[in-house]
């Protein structure tokens, strides 16, 4: 443990260090405003940067550290700068996951006093899920990440709605001989499995954790439905039983390579099936994920949003960059070179936007279905124990009600222990 830390305090020592010998003399004598970023983030913002210290030269400088590739790397390289009391970071761009855990241990500077009852109304909906935890706003979203069905217009008329429809509709395909398959989704033993199931278990009108309540819903009957649903989806062939290795990668090369009709993913795989190699360019539509007819379609956000770090020396600087890379210009900007969805309203009804990119309509009209994870310091913790047991019954080895009756006895084991319940 205390080699992993030291690791990872040389990390932060020399990431900072790099940065800041690039700093130039005039930099030196205005406000530096360092904020760490995962190295894709980091790149792409990149002429942003550049931008915002050409316009506010001489007052503030801003650096955005290049951090590592993975998500939880970059939680480790955040979380071991905090503990050693004096991080060199003024914000952080944060996983939507991330936030509860944050914001419990004070690592969190409250924006409430930064931010206008105009600029929530800017946000589009669902945007503004996932950024408060104790009792106070403690992100600003860059990006409103979520969860769609991609299906082939030139196989159907409409998409399905229902996961009867799903099955129904995949059988005739696969009857047929137009697909091996009839649906691809993240079935592997990762973070992606937990979200796939939230989409489902709303779906089915269930609710995995209620924070408020302290309600664990997974060996309720929709919790068991929708267990028992993704494994007869392996069972009867609609989904391939590789799909319990499959991430999001693998799913979007079945899809692409036009093996199967619908395709569980983030809004980045539209720009990936319209690329000139795609033999499924220009017959695929988006929509929301399938619910029971009586229920409300879910959509698992995967936002990141930036956030100020407790004990900055330059709060206010540090906002006015905040705000920079998340205004309607930057949000443009990101979307029409790197693909990542904005949360500004507008943007999604900008006729040039809607015209060379339809997807974002669609993307648009999934956004109020958008649901967070649940929204607890704990969240780690139990993603993990879903995991292991939906992959348990997914792979055969536990029957749905005894994983999922596994999953609510650990889960609850997990809050009583952290003391977390009500």
């Amino acid at each position: 443990m205390r080699r992993t830390s030291s690791r990872l305090i040389l990390v932060i020592v020399s990431l900072v260090a790099s940065t800041l010998l690039g700093v130039s003399t005039l930099a030196r004598q205005s406000e530096t405003v360092s904020i760490l970023m995962p190295a894709p983030f980091a790149d792409a913002t990149a002429e942003l940067v550049r931008s915002f210290n050409q316009e506010h030269k001489g007052r503030i400088h801003l650096n955005v550290i290049r951090g590592p590739l993975e998500t939880e790397s970059i939680s480790d390289l955040a979380i071991s700068s905090l503990l050693l009391g004096d991080t060199p970071f003024d914000g952080l761009l944060m996983d939507v996951t991330w936030v509860a855990k944050y914001a419990k241990a004070g690592w969190l500077a409250p924006l409430d006093a930064y931010f206008t009852e105009q600029d929530f109304a800017s946000l589009a909906p669902g945007a503004s899920e996932g950024n408060h935890a104790e009792g106070a706003l403690q992100r600003w979203p860059l990006t409103s990440d979520l969860g769609l069905l991609y299906w082939r217009t030139d196989l159907m008329e409409e998409p399905p709605r229902t996961p009867q429809e799903l099955e129904t509709i995949s059988r005739r395909l696969q009857t047929s001989g137009q697909v091996p398959f009839g649906y691809v989704w993240q079935g592997r033993q990762y973070e992606g499995l937990s979200c796939v199931f939230l989409e489902v278990i709303d779906g089915f009108g269930g609710e995995w954790y209620e924070p408020q309540t302290g309600a664990i819903g997974l060996d309720e009957p929709a919790g068991t439905a929708a267990a028992t649903w993704l494994q007869d989806l392996i069972a009867k062939g609609i989904s391939p039983r590789a799909v319990t290795n499959y991430a999001e990668s693998e799913s979007l090369q079945s899809f692409k390579s036009g093996e199967s009709a619908f395709m569980r993913n983030w809004p980045y795989a539209w720009a990936e099936l319209q690329k000139d190699d795609s033999p499924v360019k220009g017959k695929v539509g988006i929509t929301t994920m399938v619910a029971e007819s009586n229920q409300r379609p879910a959509a698992t956000i995967g936002s990141w949003g930036l956030s100020l770090l407790q004990g900055s020396d330059h709060p206010q600087s540090t906002i006015e960059a905040i705000k920079y890379l998340t205004n309607e210009q930057s949000q443009r900007y990101l979307f029409t070179n790197f693909g990542y969805t904005p949360t500004q309203a507008a943007l999604f009804k900008d006729p040039q936007l809607t015209n060379a990119y339809p997807s974002l309509v669609a993307i648009g009209e999934a956004l109020p279905y958008a649901r967070p994870r649940p929204q607890t310091p704990l969240y780690a913790q139990m993603s993990d124990v879903l995991q292991r047991n939906l992959s348990s019954t997914l792979t055969g080895v536990t029957p749905p009600p005894a994983a999922m009756k596994q999953a609510q006895d650990t889960t609850e084991q997990v809050l009583i222990a952290a003391g977390a319940t009500p």
